[in-house]
């Protein structure tokens, strides 16, 4: 297997970005997104990194996995977490080691940094594949729930 390389997302990657969301999204929790908001809300990150950060994963020139950081300030300790989102490995490279070396250069990032206190992630609660690959990165299950309003997926049940 070529090795691995992770960078930023760069505006080029929007459409194969989106893409991925998409099949994402159909995989994990059974819903079509809309082409046109989610192709709008790549865009987004990619124009304006308050937002977020898109990071790509390279096998030979060919990107093969990604996820997106966004940000959530914590007063009780005065520092950021980094939220792990919009993670896709294509599924013919699944199971080697593309997400757990995206992981660990968000790891190695966020600990080189002294505002970031901490990542977090949720996952659905049937993807018990994607759960156990979080315990054995050293990601602990936390005792919060989710629970949200949602104005733009109206009545679809889940999250994004």
């Amino acid at each position: 297997m070529p090795s691995i390389t992770i960078h930023p997302a760069a505006p080029a990657d929007g459409p194969l970005i989106a893409k991925f969301n998409a099949l994402m999204a159909l995989e994990t929790e059974h819903r079509t997104l809309e082409h046109k908001v989610l192709r709008l809300g790549v865009e987004a990150v990619l124009g304006d990194p308050s937002k977020g950060i898109y990071y790509v994963a390279e096998i030979g020139g060919t990107v093969v996995g990604q996820l997106m950081i966004t940000y959530e300030w914590s007063d009780w300790r005065n520092g950021t977490f980094w939220w792990i989102q919009s993670v896709y490995v294509l599924e013919e490279y699944r199971g080697k080691g593309v997400f757990k070396t995206l992981f660990q250069f968000i790891e190695r990032e966020a600990k080189s940094r002294k505002d970031v206190c901490g990542l977090r992630l949720y996952a659905e609660k049937e993807n018990e594949r994607a759960k156990e690959t979080y315990e054995r990165l050293g990601m602990k299950k936390t005792s919060y729930e989710l629970f949200e309003i949602d104005f733009v997926l109206k009545n679809s049940g889940g999250h994004s």
